[in-house]
């Protein structure tokens, strides 16, 4: 008595039945805007992520990429989390009254996580820095840093490592040329 075993063609899968298919891959979140200057000042320690209330026009300015991180920072204040100093541009096509470019805005965290970065922030030197700032699924998040700042022979030694890792790669690149066959 043989068995007949079921193809893919039959239509069915094989494996252990009943099992689920895997979840769909979840697309990469589109950068709106990115905080280059806190990696240079900043050693971070930790990243996290946290939600963005946001306003309408708000919202669409951040879509817009129209977010500028440069000098914000976030602060603990009375178990909340405020982001501040995070310049979003005004919607230029509202008809309404629009938003105050600088406000300070709420960060959106679970209870235990504000707990852990305010414990991490009461250390001497630590700050949260604001690192990027992304839409995953319609919502803007933004990421945040746990980072002590860099001192100036701490950034020096940054540039002149930067500076050396160029100079190799170009005298590689004078080296070997263009590759192996071709013409030059």
């Amino acid at each position: 008595m043989a068995t007949k075993t079921k193809s893919p063609q039959d239509g069915r899968q094989r494996g252990r039945p009943g099992a689920k298919p895997p979840p769909p891959e979840e697309p990469a979140p589109k950068v709106l805007a990115d905080n280059r200057k806190a990696f240079f000042n900043y050693a971070i320690d930790r990243k996290i992520e946290a939600g963005l209330a946001l306003t309408g026009t708000e919202i669409k300015s951040v879509r817009a990429g129209r977010v500028n991180l440069a000098d914000g920072y976030a602060k603990i204040d009375k178990g909340q989390a405020w982001l501040r100093n995070v310049h979003i541009a005004p919607w230029t096509h509202a008809s309404f009254e629009n938003h105050d470019p600088t406000r300070i805005r709420r960060l959106l965290l679970h209870r235990g996580e504000i707990g852990i970065l305010a414990g991490e922030v009461s250390q001497h030197g630590y700050t949260l820095v604001p690192l990027r700032l992304y839409v995953r699924n319609g919502v803007a998040k933004v990421e945040i840093g746990v980072a002590k700042g860099k001192r100036l022979y701490d950034k020096r030694q940054v540039i002149k490592e930067r500076d050396t890792r160029r100079e190799m790669d170009a005298a590689i690149k004078r080296r070997i040329g263009r590759g192996p066959g071709t013409d030059r």
